[in-house]
């Protein structure tokens, strides 16, 4: 990630929210239970509630409202906007620093703040459902419950088989709302996308952001529309048949609009520290409360948005030393919402540390899913031949690709050279499809001079190459958006923030960039784009009708993800094994073991395993044209009784590239910076 705050990427400005000495309850507190009876209306004495902090509209009528303010002595409800005369409401103190209180005359759309003892300025809901002016404004209570869903056959998700889609709603078309959002994704879902991983939304400051600055956590930002608008697209997505999952930042909140630390001086430590500054505080002294909104947010978007999973941002700055980590926590509370439906929580954790994903039993926090840097990191010097900053300990050589390819993460505890200490832990255990691979995201994009797509820093024949083996790895692949048809339109890091802040931002964003040589110079970090010029957001949309200019490209995605999807070796994702080697200095060959013979029809073993399907080879030269001549490589032999039929390759004329001629018998020519996919096939001359 991004952010305008301290961190990879991002300015060395302090977050607002600096904790003063701690207090409240004890850690693992749970703030105490909803009073009984509430001041004024009696007949609130049985609340239902749902979450236990934040406006709830009640069946019976009128609004419940709760929140934790261990700071104060007294909490007001102030109506804002319609009905702005009439009386604040005194919230009545619960034990562990909770206040609640029934407003009957309030219901969905009423404007509100909490005034806190005789501070005159009024304050948005630390859990506010929506932020219709921004961040300094009111709350508006939202009532969930009038939505009308229609997914209710939708099971869910499962990791195996899925291609993710990183999407930022403000970019990803012309109008940069939901509604807008939704009228694609049926492309999407033809293309063969199984899962949308939506970047964050929780409400930030400014006209456009990234939203890795979020500051109020359960406020989808009214940037995009309203909350309904939302669900509206994920009940959409369902009915496609594509999951949706958010991306979640629990590391840090932002610099400009969070109040939190008027409430509560808990909600960030000072024995922990990140790269925004202090950490959130989910083991000290009044953590309990703070572990609670946490995990009531994760619960929230699974509950409330039908949402199939998280996305758990910079995981390595989410520091825990409780009995139960809030990592594994989350992913517990994420699988619980769900009632039954199937879930993913997916982690960014730039150490590789594997206990992301092993099961509690064996030391771990039981998530999903996990980012492989380290794919994307030999792949882009691969394409582009660059190793400099964090691509400088990785040369992309075809051994590397390989090692990425059979065992993941290439740094397991190895020294690396450029922070000067081992990187990674053991991770020979994970299945691949545990780890996402991908060669483009929002940070590794941004993270240059001109925010060029991966396509324009390498030649087109190598990048399709590099296409097919993303696409076609056991792995779990994610795509960035507009990837998929080439997308002529640059990603930039683009914060609308207030001044002081925005100087901030620009000058530690040329900071964090100048660690790359060749962006280091005074004419090109003059060149660096302004993080909050609109027109570096609006440069950053993706135009759609890309998709027909570029048709090319397109057709390469499609037809690679259907070869995923639908071949049976390809679709087992390494069940029966996968092996490769070096054939040249810059070309290998992946073998993909389909646990039997196969008879040259496409047909899969009944269980799914590609048993019985035969072998697949994907031979991969990024280099000149080589004849394979001799070829002393046992896994360029197909099975006994067999030979390999060429089932697809990158220089098709669909693609853009050069048609090649049919695969022959002994000796094999590779083609320069291609890739083919042969499948092995009864030899009946061979039986005759």
């Amino acid at each position: 990630m991004i952010s305008s705050a301290p961190g990879p990427g991002g300015a060395r400005v302090l977050a607002s929210a600096a904790s003063s000495a701690p207090g409240g309850p004890a850690a693992g507190s749970t703030g105490g239970a909803v009073s009984a009876a509430v001041r004024g209306d009696p007949a609130a004495s049985a609340p239902m509630r749902r979450l236990p902090i934040g406006a709830e509209v009640q069946a019976s009528g009128g609004v419940h409202f709760r929140v934790w303010a261990p700071r104060a002595r007294r909490v007001a409800l102030v109506v804002a906007g319609p009905g702005a005369s009439a009386p604040a409401l005194d919230l009545e103190p619960e034990p562990g620093g909770y206040f609640a209180g029934h407003a009957p005359r309030a219901g969905a759309g009423t404007l509100y703040h909490f005034r806190l003892d005789d501070d005159e300025r009024p304050y948005p809901d630390p859990a506010s459902r929506f932020q219709p002016e921004g961040p300094h404004g009111p709350s508006c209570v939202v009532d969930a419950a009038g939505f009308v869903w229609t997914d209710a056959a939708w099971p869910g998700v499962s990791l195996a088989g899925q291609v993710l889609y990183e999407l930022h709603v403000g970019t990803f078309t012309r109008k940069g709302t939901w509604n807008a959002a939704a009228r694609e994704l049926p492309e999407l879902a033809r293309l063969g996308i199984g899962v949308i991983e939506v970047m964050p939304v929780a409400e930030f400051p400014g006209r456009f952001g990234w939203g890795y600055d979020g500051v109020d956590l359960f406020a989808p930002t009214h940037l995009y529309g309203a909350p309904d608008d939302f669900r509206r697209f994920v009940d959409r997505a369902h009915a496609c048949g594509l999951g949706v999952i958010l991306d979640v930042v629990y590391n840090h909140l932002g610099p400009d609009g969070n109040y939190l630390s008027r409430f509560s001086d808990s909600y960030l430590s000072r024995r922990h520290h990140t790269d925004w500054g202090e950490s959130i505080n989910f083991d000290g002294e009044g953590s309990g409360p703070v572990r609670e909104f946490y995990l009531a947010n994760a619960r929230y978007w699974i509950e409330e948005f039908h949402l199939d999973g998280l996305r758990l941002d910079a995981t390595q700055d989410i520091h825990d030393r409780s009995p139960e980590h809030i990592l594994a926590a989350v992913g517990a509370t994420v699988r619980a919402a769900a009632g039954g439906r199937g879930t993913i929580v997916v982690a960014e954790n730039e150490p590789q540390q594997a206990r992301m994903v092993r099961p509690r039993a064996a030391g771990g926090y039981e998530l999903d899913a996990m980012w492989n840097d380290d794919f994307h990191h030999t792949a882009i010097v691969a394409l582009t031949g660059r190793a400099e900053a964090y691509y400088s300990d990785h040369r992309g050589t075809p051994q590397e690709l390989i090692s990425a390819a059979k065992r993941g993460f290439l740094y397991q505890g190895q020294w690396y050279s450029w922070q000067a200490q081992p990187r990674g832990s053991p991770a020979l255990d994970l299945r691949p499809a545990q780890l996402v691979t991908f060669i483009q995201n929002h940070d590794q994009l941004a993270n240059s001079l001109r925010g060029q797509r991966a396509h324009l820093l390498a030649s087109p024949g190598r990048y399709r190459a590099l296409t097919a083996l993303l696409l076609l790895l056991p792995g779990t692949p994610m795509l960035f958006q507009g990837q998929e048809f080439a997308a002529s339109s640059p990603f930039f890091y683009f914060a609308d923030l207030p001044a002081p802040l925005d100087e901030a931002v620009r000058k530690g964003r040329a900071e964090f960039l100048s660690q790359f040589p060749s962006i280091a110079s005074a004419a090109a970090q003059a060149a660096l784009t302004d993080p909050g010029d609109p027109l570096t957001f609006e440069r950053s949309k993706l135009d759609l009708a890309e998709r027909t200019r570029h048709a090319e490209a397109y057709a390469l995605h499609a037809d690679l993800l259907r070869l995923r999807r639908e071949d049976p070796v390809f679709s087992a994702q390494g069940a029966n094994g996968l092996d490769g080697a070096v054939l040249g200095p810059e070309s290998f060959v992946l073998r993909f073991f389909g646990g039997g013979s196969g008879n040259g029809s496409g047909d899969g073993s009944p269980d799914g395993s590609g048993r019985g399907a035969g072998d697949r080879l994907l031979l991969v030269n990024l280099g000149t044209q080589q004849l394979l001549r001799p070829a002393p490589e046992p896994l360029l032999a197909p099975p006994e009784g067999e030979r390999w039929q060429r089932i697809w390759v990158s220089e098709a004329l669909r693609y853009g590239g050069d048609e090649l001629p049919e695969l022959g018998r002994e000796p094999w020519t590779l083609p320069a910076r291609a890739a083919m996919v042969l499948a092995s096939v009864p030899d009946r001359e061979a039986t005759r």
